[in-house]
């Protein structure tokens, strides 16, 4: 005998909708003969009930549940046939993840013991939730493009070491939320943190069997519930509690999202959700050379056993329930979406008028958040970078090189280095593509640290049990003369130097600046560039801070302010780009060390490592500049004499930055009138200046 009463409820909305002592259980699974609704005790999760949905409309199987509480747990066995060759995965002795559950019972760690025939201990029960929340959903900040910085941070790594944060919440999304974490991150200048993926996932068995665990989070198990490993008791109330600490202290939110993969892998994985419910469906298959589908094949452009086909409609309005859901229900201002050019296979092959991507630009709520493209996948013709929607920004990894080998001292790269310091219009064109489309970064969580790129030649990934055949082996980084820790005073020296000329460049270039979280405070991961696995100090940030990492940091904090600072430094708007109306330059000019301006040729010596960019605003009433400022470079290896233009009677050039003094209290308040000799490996930041 039950202890509810079961009626035979809606097909929507899916997932377990609470309603006045009621609940209605919703589940798309076309193929199968039952569905079973599994109820188990929320302290032991021993199975209390089992309920075989008695309604079926279309595709989808649905019940309703009288008496029943928020808090109750809850997971779906399915009756049918298993034929893989036909892309029938079902088995009843699997007990599956609810894909529209909004929380998890607890972390989905892989157990092979646990897994083998009946799965029911090892996979975490969905929680039903209770609509009426407690959370008042704070104003969003709504930060323009000109005007954000982005930081990117794990939970876990931001908090962990944190000696201001309770202990309770160290690891935790109410870490993130600590005064001591926002008034760091709100002196730094950021305006919004990137989390790396908090929608719950599983660590693949093969690192389980090793004896770590997939730290980044890159495998997901569903895409609403945020993972338990980040909650203290309520993951919905902890992390909206997050979210409006974080926006009214101005800063927003985005969410790495991964949507093009999941963790039950290829042929050989495990069954925890989608592929128990509608295998066939939730991922793309190879075909044969008659072209019939193969279901034995599993498409794999993530790199990761699987490909979700978000070309499929019940797919394709799952991701979308899911963002809106981050969106609106838990207040998130945008997503960085993790290869992002598998969510343009329509279904195989990309296109930027996929179905996804119209879907997404129709969405009056999506429509108005921050969307950022990791513009590749490892499949054919993955490498989109520059094809996306205009109403997209795009990390640009072409900047991310180009930036490294210039600083490094590689030669014959001026051009291309002033091409993106001006936001890669080669990739991003005029009037197509907003001159903020580029997101630039130095570094990001999957590579060195800053600290690391002048700190190491050679990537050393030996913690990660691969012997160090894991990472990417194309760093562009450089040691300086000693791999890695040293005490050489000069070597140090150059490493300190390296590091404001790559962050300097980064808050002087046209896009977005994406900061990796740490580098600020010199974090390193002693060489390793593919800290994925690494759950432990290699990657949680160390806030100890010696008198060469709080003079960086007071760096950065200056560098990033001087950027938001002046319109346009973070924004410039050229006469002869009609994306948007009016401009803000007057003119650009070019310059060679000797005050010349730089001519064809210039642009095309190898060995030129030096060159200087004016940046004229427009006439004022004065007949003055509203902002007028002379950026110089010199990454070669000896001071160079450069002539800076003539400003006329009474004029000069104030030095606004520059990158040879390890102090910022040392740099001097002085302004110059016709020369200035620029230090090797530096950097000098000018601002017209008019006597008094």
């Amino acid at each position: 005998m039950s202890n509810f009463q079961v009626s035979a409820g809606q097909p929507h909305p899916l997932g377990a909708t609470m309603g006045d002592n009621t609940c209605n259980f919703a589940v798309h699974c076309p193929s199968a003969d039952g569905v079973e609704l599994c109820l188990f005790d929320k302290n032991t999760e021993e199975q209390l009930e089992v309920i075989l949905m008695p309604a079926k409309t279309g595709k989808i199987w649905h019940c309703q549940l009288d008496n029943i509480q928020a808090g109750q747990l809850y997971g779906y066995r399915v009756i049918g046939e298993n034929h893989a060759h036909m892309g029938l995965k079902f088995d009843h002795q699997k007990l599956l993840i609810d894909p529209y559950a909004k929380a998890l019972s607890r972390p989905a760690v892989w157990n092979k013991t646990q897994y083998q025939g009946d799965s029911q201990f090892m996979i975490p029960k969905g929680i039903v939730q209770n609509p009426k929340s407690n959370i008042q959903q704070s104003e969003k900040p709504q930060t323009p493009l000109d005007q954000t910085v982005i930081y990117e941070a794990h939970v876990k790594g931001l908090t962990q070491l944190h000696p201001d944060v309770p202990e309770q919440y160290k690891g935790k999304f109410l870490g993130v939320c600590q005064p001591a974490i926002v008034n760091h991150l709100k002196a730094l200048g950021i305006s919004a943190i990137q989390l790396m993926p908090v929608a719950a996932f599983m660590p693949e068995p093969y690192i389980t069997n090793k004896g770590l665990t997939n730290y980044w989070g890159y495998n997901p198990i569903n895409y609403f519930c945020p993972d338990p490993r980040y909650v203290v008791d309520d993951a919905v109330t902890e992390f909206k509690t997050m979210v409006n600490t974080l926006h009214k202290a101005g800063i927003e939110v985005i969410l790495d999202v991964v949507f093009n993969h999941t963790a039950e892998g290829g042929s050989d994985g495990q069954t925890l959700s989608f592929k128990g419910f509608d295998n066939s469906s939730c991922y793309l298959f190879d075909r044969n050379e008659y072209g019939a589908v193969d279901y034995n094949k599993y498409v794999n452009n993530s790199g990761c056993g699987n490909s979700v086909n978000t070309a499929f409609p019940y797919v394709l309005k799952m991701v979308m329930d899911a963002l809106r859901y981050w969106t609106t229900e838990m207040g998130v201002d945008g997503f960085r979406f993790d290869l992002a050019a598998s969510l343009g296979r329509d279904p195989y092959e990309f296109s930027s008028l996929s179905g996804f991507f119209r879907t997404i630009r129709q969405d009056p709520v999506l429509i108005k958040t921050k969307l950022i493209a990791e513009p590749w996948d490892i499949g054919h013709g993955g490498y989109r970078l520059g094809q996306f929607p205009s109403n997209w920004l795009e990390c640009n990894d072409k900047y991310r090189d180009t930036v490294r080998a210039y600083w490094r001292g590689d030669k014959g790269l001026v051009s291309d280095f002033a091409t993106r310091l001006l936001g890669s219009r080669d990739v991003f064109p005029k009037e197509d593509r907003s001159i903020l489309t580029s997101v630039n970064n130095i570094s990001y969580h999957d590579g060195f640290t800053l600290h690391d790129l002048v700190s190491y030649a050679e990537k050393h990934n030996e913690a990660n049990g691969e012997q160090n055949r894991d990472g990417h082996g194309h760093n562009l980084s450089a040691n300086y003369g000693v791999e890695g820790v040293t005490k050489d005073v000069k070597i140090l020296a150059m490493r300190e130097r390296q590091k404001r000329n790559l962050f300097a460049t980064l808050m002087l270039s046209q896009g977005i600046p994406h900061v990796l979280g740490g580098d600020e405070l010199s974090r390193t991961q002693q060489g390793n560039n593919n800290a994925y696995c690494q759950d432990n100090e290699i990657n949680w940030l160390d806030w100890t801070l010696n008198q060469p990492k709080q003079d960086f940091l007071t760096f950065c904090q200056h560098a990033i302010a001087l950027r938001k600072s002046s319109e346009i430094l973070n924004h410039l708007n050229l006469k002869d780009d009609n994306y948007s109306l009016g401009h803000n330059v007057e003119k650009i000019n070019w310059y060679r060390p000797d005050g010349e301006r730089k001519l064809e040729d210039d642009w095309q010596n190898h060995n030129n490592q030096s060159f200087a960019v004016e940046l004229c605003g427009p006439i004022n009433e004065s007949k003055s500049h509203h902002e007028h400022w002379l950026l110089v470079f010199n990454a070669s290896k000896q001071d160079v004499r450069f002539h800076l233009p003539d400003l006329g009677v009474n004029t000069g050039w104030q030095i606004m930055l520059d990158t040879r003094y390890a102090r910022w209290a040392d740099q001097p308040d002085v302004t110059i009138k016709h020369v200035h000799m620029q230090a090797f490996s530096s950097i000098c930041v000018f601002k017209c200046s008019v006597d008094d």
